[in-house]
Order: structure tokens, then sequence, then C-alpha cells
């Protein structure tokens, strides 16, 4: 640190003190900030003067906060002091005085932190840029633009927003001869382009020129500053597909020839540059950095599109000078050359100009020496290379002439196979099998190829035996010396699962492709051994890969090897003995299908959850009879029919072979030749009075279940063996408890055994949830709604099924009753209309049901649990039937047993309440009239239905409800039922009486000297003042009216519409005089608008009714708003206009007329506005005759009492 003060000793003593700070330590320089800004100004200053403020400024800089503090006293300062400093980027000429320059600038920039200091910087660089300094000032400025990009990368985005001049300027400089100062505008460029957030602000037109202009600028670079400074900013650039296409497409336009010649400045004539000739030039350079560079750029080009890419660069021969590179020592240089001809491999021009014959003997030589270096990543990736090319060279095109060449490449494989990293191995392993499948079956080739298999798989078999003896050895689990990354990893499980999943992507495909041109006992052998050692290793990851197995084909590999390989120590079917040949292949397939079955069985059903029966007693009949059944598979359907030279475990191990590989989906068999083979297996078995074990009888009864469509139905002998297994079994019910889908269609396919064993398989199957359409229905699982559900698929083929579902209801648990009930529900919902057919079939059995009911609840509080069940069905069956037409004599008898077990019930049996009312109201509004009042007389006639309704009535009214009140959905079925009583019960015409007086009680506010009035019922003393204001109907009162004449308008009964609306304007009018606050409350109740709703939509007749008319204009008038009824309105007025308003009635037109009018006084749509001010002239120009209309009164002759309740 200097420790001269920096102050200007003609002008300092002026300058205010706090301008001056001490740098460092107490003992440090003194700086006066102000002096040094003077000094910057003045011409009479020498460069070294002021190369030494710069220096303490500098110091001053390093302590955080100091500068800053001092600039933000005033502002002006610290911009006046950036310009100084920027001016002298053009004023003085000492480089050691321009870099301290540069780095105060810099400094003084992070130090500050103001994006307006920034700015200033910018513009006043916009303004050095653009008033046409020299070369060496536009190096200068644009030098101090890269650092200052480097030091903040928020200056990429400004530049490319804000001040866009600048970079246009910058860009501009490319054209320029001076390579210093190209390179400079380069490494600007390349901060610019980093940053993803400028470059997406940047135009398209500058874009494409800076393609352009640096593809020029490299092609001609000469110095290598500029050329490293090029490929730099080529690296960026070739991140965007678009910069990529016009680079590799680039063409030298007349507009840009234009552009030139217009140039003020000395340029370089643009020409037309090729992109892969400028790369290969620079990789022809013996600079590493360059060489390593440009093949970056090359794979850069070729990830967007290789197949649109890499024929330019296979013409420009770079494969062939990228193949020289491998020869390189250098790690950097081989991976990036690895990498980019893997890419170019891609395109099959790359093989037809036999590059890859050119290459392979530099690209083996490279690889033996990369497999000796300590960097994996390179000899993954060299091994990659080798891979791609081995998998893609035609076949036509030998890759070896002579075997040396074959030899190096076996040579390669073998020391990738034995690395020691095991990522390593595996791509060794897949070059591996890559040169087998190339070259197996040519000549001599085809011996060593198969030899190098071998080799392979030995060694991976020695690999997984390690692996088995190490995870039972503790120490080695717990490893100490794992990277401190890897603590909490399990290598050893990690490396388990390594190896299974190279045994799964590399030597299975390797395997099966070598066998299919001919089966080798030692490959086989060693595959089997290796497939065996993986249950041990990866016990956790067995299921998914042995189902893998299976499903792949591995049973009939094995068993079919057995076969061929192995003639076996076992009985042939001539009576002969065979013996053993390869006892080694014999073993290692036998062990290898116990674990495969083993691990096979012990798996869940994905159907049905369930485990298969008696695993221990099917692996011991594996472990006893695999080594000696060396037969073809078409050979089984005869071993299985000779019972006589069969022992009875080899034809059970046949049976779980045949089992286990129709689950996964491997048919060993034609399903027929399955199918026959399996019910003379039983048929015999029965004959010897054999009782078949629990694993064997669902292995036999899956097998006829799932090929029972591709063979005939069965006649009575085979079909009673397997009713005489099923019933001898005692394995039968665990089976029928969990059934498979195939063996429930399989039951129902014939009577016999639905007879026998249909509930049961029904309610094993409800009972294990599996129903689709009950998962979908219950929430409890997101299957495909387009699965067909089981039992529907059932029903619509054997509609009978739907009366054993019943049994089901009845003879089952709350769960599996309910989902009984709900297939029933669905189906019934799916067939839409229940037919004349299935509704005989059920309402019959569902009588039945409920006459036994109905004798085992004797007294009030029994009641059997699936009653409510049965009822449930009960309402759906009706509903469903609802169409045809009156009710018969079996509806009336089970009319009468539900009404008689409503009449014993509690109104706190709400379970067995609510569908039971439900189906008395169904049977009430759903049927003919003459058929509806024989049913009301039915039930009228019981005195215990009466009296329950009139309980749940009194629940209904009552002001408080309690925990133990009813549940409303009861309550509201009560009510809809007491409806259509009341509906069916009383003369329309006295009740259209008595609404007609309450109407005229409520115009005399209920004073009239020939009516006595009682106040009704539940008015509290002393009164509420809302009950006062209304007495003698108090608030309750008149709710309960509003509700009565809702109600009444609801029937749409002609007599009962236009009494109702006149009542209810009057009641209006009764709270308006009485309580005004209350009459916008009634008359925006939602269920106003639901009565509207109802009489708008129920055709043209009750649309232009009077009484809706009326209803609409008294709910617009009081409502004191608009906008909630103008739809309502809209309508009206639109059916007016078609249906002409001459032709409506005289009542109809005075209160359509009414209504526009009423509404006029709102604020309108202007379309609706339009038609009411066009339907309003045309009512006001009919004659006033026309408009008049009538009004009945009705005399009172006597007195009366009213009483309300």
């Amino acid at each position: 640190m200097t420790t001269v003060d920096v102050t200007y000793e003609k002008i300092h003593l002026r300058h205010d003190p706090r301008w001056s700070v001490r740098a460092g330590a107490c003992d440090g320089a003194m700086v006066c900030i102000a002096c040094v800004i003077e000094m910057m100004d003045r011409e009479d200053v020498s460069t070294v003067r002021r190369s030494v403020a710069l220096t303490g400024v500098g110091e001053l800089l390093k302590s955080a906060g100091v500068m800053r503090e001092i600039l933000e006293q005033d502002e002006r300062v610290c911009l006046h002091f950036t310009s100084s400093l920027l001016k002298m980027l053009q004023s003085v000429g000492e480089p050691a005085t321009l870099e301290k320059v540069m780095q105060v600038l810099v400094q003084l920039l992070l130090e500050v932190k103001k994006e307006k200091l920034v700015q200033h910087v910018l513009h006043e660089l916009q303004t050095q840029l653009c008033e046409g300094a020299g070369v060496r000032g536009f190096l200068l400025c644009v030098t101090f633009l890269g650092k200052l990009v480097d030091a903040i990368p928020d200056v990429a985005l400004m530049l490319t927003t804000v001040h866009l001049c600048v970079l246009e300027a910058v860009c501009l400089r490319l054209l320029n001869p001076d390579e210093e100062l190209k390179a400079a505008v380069c490494y600007v460029l390349r901060g610019v382009w980093a940053s993803e957030a400028a470059v997406q602000s940047v135009s398209h037109t500058l874009r494409d020129r800076v393609c352009v202009l640096l593809l020029q600028t490299l092609t001609h670079a000469s110095s290598l500053q500029l050329t490293i400074n090029s490929l730099g900013l080529l690296l960026l650039v070739l991140r965007n597909a678009e910069n990529v296409c016009l680079l590799m497409n680039q063409t030298h336009s007349e507009k840009e020839e234009h552009e030139e010649e217009e140039s003020h400045c000395t340029q370089l004539k643009l020409q037309h540059c090729s992109l892969p000739l400028t790369l290969k030039k620079l990789l022809l350079s013996g600079d590493e950095s360059l060489q390593v560079a440009s093949v970056q750029c090359v794979s850069s080009v070729l990830v967007h599109s290789p197949s649109q890419y890499c024929a330019p660069f296979i013409q420009a021969d770079i494969p062939e000078f990228l193949f020289e590179c491998v020869s390189s020592s250098s790690e950097v240089v081989l991976w990036c050359v690895y990498d980019c001809l893997h890419l170019l491999c891609q395109e099959p021009l790359f093989f037809s100009h036999c590059h890859s014959v050119y290459g392979i003997e530099s690209l083996v030589r490279s690889l033996k020496a990369a497999l000796k270096l300590s960097n994996l990543e390179v000899q993954k990736q060299g091994l990659r290379l080798l891979t791609t090319i081995l998998e893609r060279q035609p076949k036509g095109v030998r890759l070896f002439p002579t075997s040396p060449g074959f030899v190096g490449v076996a040579e390669v494989v073998v020391g990738g196979v034995a690395s020691s990293c095991f990522q390593v191995a595996t791509q060794a392993t897949r070059a591996a099998a890559a040169l087998l499948r190339c070259f197996y079956g040519s000549g001599g080739q085809s011996s060593k190829a198969g030899v190098l298999l071998i080799q392979a798989l030995v060694c991976f078999l020695d690999a997984c035996r390690l692996a088995e003896e190490c995870v039972t050895e503790v120490n080695v689990r717990e490893n100490v010396f794992k990277a401190p990354d890897k603590q909490n990893e399990d290598m050893m499980q990690s490396f388990c699962v390594h190896l299974l999943q190279c045994c799964d992507t590399v030597y299975i495909p390797t395997v099966t492709r070598v066998c299919e041109r001919g089966p080798c006992p030692q490959v086989l052998q060693l595959l089997f051994s290796i497939l065996s050692l993986q249950f041990s290793l990866c016990p956790a990851l067995m299921p998914d890969f042995a189902n893998k197995l299976a499903s792949s084909g591995f049973i009939r590999l094995a068993v079919e090897n057995q076969a061929v390989l192995c003639s076996g120590n076992r009985f042939c079917l001539d009576g002969s003995l065979c013996h053993y040949r390869h006892e080694s292949l014999n073993a290692a397939c036998c062990g290898f299908l116990l674990k495969l079955c083993t691990c096979l069985l012990s798996q869940p059903d994905p159907v049905t959850s369930t485990h298969h029966q008696g695993v221990e007693e099917v692996e011991y009949v594996l472990r006893e009879c695999l080594p000696s059944l060396c037969c073809r598979v078409c050979e089984w359907p005869l071993m299985l029919s000779e019972a006589r030279t069969v022992s009875q475990n080899t034809q059970y191990c046949l049976l779980h072979l045949l089992y286990l590989s129709l689950v996964h989906g491997d048919r060993l068999l034609p399903d027929a030749t399955v199918f026959s083979s399996v019910v003379h297996f039983m048929f015999v078995m029965q004959e010897q009075c054999d009782s078949l074990p629990p694993s064997v009888l669902q292995s036999a009864l899956y097998l006829l279940t799932a090929t029972q469509d591709s063979s005939p139905d069965l006649d009575w002998t085979p079909l009673n063996s397997i009713i005489k297994a099923l019933s001898s079994s005692p394995f039968s019910f665990s089976l029928l408890s969990s059934p498979h889908p195939s063996l429930l269609r399989f039951i129902f396919r014939y009577p016999e055994l639905a007879e026998r064993f249909g509930a049961r398989a029904l309610a094993g199957w409800l009972a294990g949830g599996s129903e689709p359409s009950l998962i979908r229905k219950e929430g409890c699982s997101h299957s495909d709604p387009e699965q067909n559900s089981v039992l529907l698929e059932l029903l619509e083929r054997n509609p009978p099924i739907a009366q054993m579902l019943l049994s089901v209801v009845c003879d089952s648990e709350g769960t599996v009753a309910e989902r009984a009930v709900g297939v029933l529900q669905r189906y019934l919902e799916a067939e839409q209309d229940c037919s004349p057919s299935l509704s005989a079939l059920l309402k019959p059995a569902l009588l039945q049901l409920l006459q036994r009911d109905t004798c085992d609840s004797t007294d009030n509080s029994t009641v059997p649990g699936c009653l409510s069940l049965v009822l449930q069905m009960l309402c759906v069956v009706h509903y469903s039937s609802s169409d045809q037409g009156d009710m018969d004599n079996t509806d009336f008898k089970l009319l009468y047993h539900v009404s008689n077990l409503v009449g014993k019930m509690r109104c706190s049996n709400s379970e067995f309440l609510l569908p039971a009312l439900n189906y008395l109201y169904f049977c009430l509004a759903m049927s003919p009239l003459h058929t509806a009042d024989r049913a009301l007389s039915m039930l009228l006639c019981n005195t215990g239905v009466m009296e329950v309704l009139e309980s749940l009535l009194n629940v209904s009214q009552s002001s408080s409800l309690t925990p133990l009140s009813p549940p409303p959905p009861l309550l509201s079925c009560s009510l809809l039922l007491f409806s259509s009583v009341i509906t069916l019960n009383t003369d329309s015409l006295v009740l259209m009486c008595r609404v007609r007086l309450v109407q005229v009680m409520l115009d005399v506010d209920f004073s009239s000297p020939v009516v006595c009035v009682s106040e009704c019922g539940g008015l509290q003393r002393p009164l509420l003042p809302v009950d006062g204001s209304l007495y003698p109907l108090g608030y309750s009162g008149t709710v309960c009216l509003l509700s009565a004449l809702q109600n009444l308008l609801l029937q749409k009964q002609e007599m009962l519409l236009g009494v109702s609306v006149n009542c209810l304007r009057s009641l209006i009018d009764f709270l308006h005089r009485r309580r005004p606050t209350l009459v916008q409350h009634v008359v925006c109740q939602p269920w106003n608008l639901f009565l509207l709703y109802s009489l708008l939509n129920s055709g043209e007749s009750l649309l232009l009714h009077p009484a809706t008319l009326s209803l609409l204009t008294l709910l617009v008038r009081w409502s004191r708003g608009y906008i909630q009824w103008e739809s309502d309105v809209a309508c009206v007025c639109e059916a007016a206009e078609r249906r002409g308003v001459k032709e409506l009635g005289e009542n109809t037109r005075h209160i359509l007329k009414l209504l526009v009018t009423e509404c006029s006084a709102f604020s309108l749509s202007e379309k609706l506005k339009q038609s009411i001010n066009t339907l309003l002239d045309t009512l006001c120009q009919l004659t006033p005759s026309e408009t008049r209309t009538s009004t009945v009164v009705y005399p009172l002759n006597s007195a009366l009492t009213v009483v309300l309740r």
C-alpha cells in the first residue's frame, strides 16, 4: 500500500474535509477524492501523478464501503468522476495507466452498485463509440466494455435492450481489419451471448449479422487470440438451433455486398465461407486447445440434428481427421473426439464413405491406450463409440478384412470387461454383444466371437458369485472407506442392482439372439446360472424381474432347451430309460426354473390380490420332477392323458408350468389343446377317485377358464367331473371366496355350475372389492372408466343372475350386500328402461324376500339388516319400470308389505324409512291416476303409515331440531309423500275456494264482520315485534302460507294457478302494509327463482300463461331491481313475438302490458329495450276493449271461521 498522500497542493485547501479519507489503517495515506477528480480533468497534471492518484483510489476501493460512503454524499460528484475516467481512455497513452483506469472504473461500479451509474457509463461509451474515434480509441472502449460485462452480468441485458446502439456499434467493428480490435469485440459478444436473458432480447436481424460476421472473422483469423475468442463465441452461438441453421447454410447476399461498398472504413470483403471447412482447418492445427474447441463446435452443431448436419461434415472429410486425432495422449482431446465421432456415426453416409473401415484400427489403438488411463469417462466414451460402429456397420461392408483387426477389437472388449469400474465393464459388455451379433456366423471369426461371449459370461458369473459371498459379509456391507458423499448409500446393494441391470440389458439380449441361430449348451448353462444368482442378490426386485422373464418366454426357453440338450434320466413314452446329456446344463436349468416359479407363485394375483395355494407343495413337486422333465412341450398333452406311464407329480408339474406361462401371457400350447388336455386330466382323476391337491385344482381351473372361449362347450360327463372336483375339495370354498374373473365367467357359462357355486362365487367376488364399477362408485381407485365391469357383463349375457345377486343381498354381510345392490343399480341404469321380462324376474324375487323379512320382524324394533338394501333395490326396479303402465298384482302385494313394515317402524329408524317412503312416493307419483287412487286407498287404510307420516310432519314443522331428530332427507321424503297424498285426496275446486277465501281475508287485513279469525297457533306471549306486526298470522304463519302457495303453483294445475298468484299478490301487499322490510326478503328467496324457472320451462302453454306473467310482474315490481329477472323477461318477450300479440287472450295481453310497462322503468340492455318498446307499442295500438279483463268474485253468504295452521 502506498504511504504518499494523494492530494493536489494548489487546490486541496479549498476542498471540504468530508472528501478526504485515510486509506487502510490509521497510518495510511490520505486520499482527497476532490483532488483526484480535478487531477483527472487537468491536462497540466502528469500521467505519473495521475497513476499514483488512481493507485490511492484503488487502495480505498479495497476497503468495503469507504468509497461508496464518500461518493453517496453527492451523486453529481460520482457521475463526474466516472466521466473523467472514461475520457482518460481516449487521452492517456501509457498502457499501465490505462489498465489502472479500467480497473478503477470497474471496481467503482461494483462498489457503488447503482444501476443509474452503470447506465451513465454505457451512455458515455455510446457517445465515444459513435463519435468515430480511431482504431485505438475503439479498442480501449471495447476492451473496457468486455471487462465490464465480465464483472457485472446485468450489463449484457442492458446492451441488448436499453443500449442496443452500443452493441450494434461494437458488432460493426468485426469488419475492421485490425485483429486485436476484432478479438476484443468477440470477447464482448461472448459475454453477451453467455446470458440467456440477453440473447432472448437480441433481434433476429442483429443475431443473424453476428453469425455471418463471426464466421467470416473465424475463417480469416490469423492471430491465436482472435481465433480463441471467435471459437469461444461460436460455441455459445451454436447453442441456438436457428443460428446453427444459418451458419450451415450461409450464403453471400446482394444486400451485404451493397453494404460493403457503402462502408466508410477499410473492411474485409465478405466471401462465402463454409463452417465445416473452417473447423477442418482448425482441426489440422497443432494446437490442442484449438483442436478441442473445433471438435466441440462440430459436436454442438450435430446435437441439434445429426441427420441434417452430418452430411456436410462427412463430405468435408472431418471423420478422417478426427480419427487422426485419436492418437493424442490428451484426455480432453480424446473425450471430445470420441463424442463427435459418435454423433457422426448416426448418419449412414459415415459408413458408405468407409470412414468406419478407415478409422477402426486407429480407434482400437487409441482404446488400448485409453484403457490404461485413469480417466474412466474417456474409456466409457471410447467403448460407446466402438459399440455404435459395431451395431451400425452395414452387413455388406466388412469392417475387418483380416483376422488381426477382429482380434484387436476383441482384446479391447476383453480389457474393458475386466475393468474395475462397473460402468466401463457394462459398456464393454455392450460392445461385446454388438461384436457377437455382427460376426457370430462368419467362419473363423464365429468361433472367436463364441469364445469371447463365453469368457464374458464366465467373468460376469464370477462377479455375481463374488457379490453373493459379499452380501453376507458384515464387514463388506459396512465399508468404512466410502466416499464422503456415499456414507448413507448401501454400496453393496447398488452393486447388486448394477449387476441385475447389466444382466437385463446386455447378457439376456445377447444370449437370446445367439441361441436363435442354434442353442449352445455352455452359453445357456452360464446364462441360467447367472439368472439363478440374481434371485439371491436382489430379492426385493425379483417380483418384477420374474414377471418380465416369464412374460418374455423364459419358461419355454428353459424347458425346450432342456428337452433338446438334456435327454434326461427319465422314462420315455415307450417305457425306455433315457440317459443324461449335459448334466450341468440340466442342473442350471432346473435351478433357474425352480427359483423363477417359486418367485412367481409367491406373488399375489394382480386381479384378486390372493396368493396361490400350497406354494411349498408346488415347490416340492417342481424340485422332484424338473430334473427328469426332459420332453418337448408338444409332448405334454399326451403326458397329461397317460395316467399309467406318467407319475401324478409329473402331471402336476406340467399343469403348474402351463399355469404360470399362461398367467404371464406366454401360451406354450394352443388354447384348445390346453383345454381338452386339462378336461381329460380331471376326468381321469375323478375316475380314479383321486382328490386333487388345492394347488393343482387352482392351476387346472385357471387353465380351463382362461382357454374356454377358444374351445367348444363341455357336455355333462366332463362337467360332472369338474363339479365333483369342486365339491370334494375343501379348497373350493377358499377358491370361490376370491374368484378370478375368468372363473366367474366359466361358472355362469354352465347353469349346472351356477346353481351349485354361483351365489358363493358372487359373494366372494363382491367381498374382494374387485368389481370395477363399484370401485369407481366408492371412489377407492382411479381405474380406467372404459374398463367393463365383470358382473355387468355377466348380467347382460345372463339376466337371471340378478336373482342370484338378490339372494346375495339377503345372505351376506353389509358391505357385500351393498356392493350387490350397487351392481344391480348400475345394471338397471345402463339398461335405462327395465324390460318387462327383467321386471317380471326381479319383482317376485323381491316380494319373496319382503315376505320372509316381514315374518322375521314381528315387533316394532327388529328389522333385518338387509331390508333397507332390499327396499333400495325395489325403488330402483320400480323407477326403471315406471313406463310399463299400470301396477299389477305383484306391485300391490309389494306395496302392501312395504306399508305394513313402515307402520311397524319408529321415526328414528331412518335407514329403513327413507327407502320405504321413497317407494311409497314412487307408487303414488309415477302411476296412472286410477292405479294411484287404489294405492292411496291402501295407504290411507293403514293406520301405522299415517301415524309415522304424521310424526315426521310434526318434526319437520318444529322450529328446533335435535341431534336425535330424523335426518333432513327423511323429512323431505315425508313431505313429498304427504304432498302426493294431499294432491290425490283433495278436490281442486274446494282447494281453490279456500285459497280465494284466504286472499280476501288478506285484502281486508283479517278484519270482517262476517268472518271470525283466530290467531295462528304457536305464537308466543308477549308477542315478538315481528309477530305483532303480522298478527294474526305471525312470522311462522306467513312463511307456511308462502310455502303452501308456492307448492300449489308448482303443481301447475289450471284451476289453482290463477288463484294462487292472486293470493300471493295479496300476501305481499299485506306484508307491505304491516312489515315493509320483509317484502324484498320474501320476493328474493331462491325458491322463487326455482318456481319461475319451472313454470317458464314447462312448455309454451305455461310460458305465456297469465299466472306465470303475473308472478313475473310481481317479482320484478317488488324486488327493487331488474337484473336478476332479465333473462326471464327476455324469454317471455321472445315467446310473445314468436306467437304474435294478437293471438294472445285478453287477460294475457293485459298482464303482458303490465309486465313490459314495469320493466321499461329499469335500465335494460339495448337489445331487450328495443324488444320491450316494440312489444309495448303493439299492445298500446290495441283498442281498450281488447285489453280489458274481468275478475271473478265469489259471494260470501254465511259467516265462516278460518283456522290458520
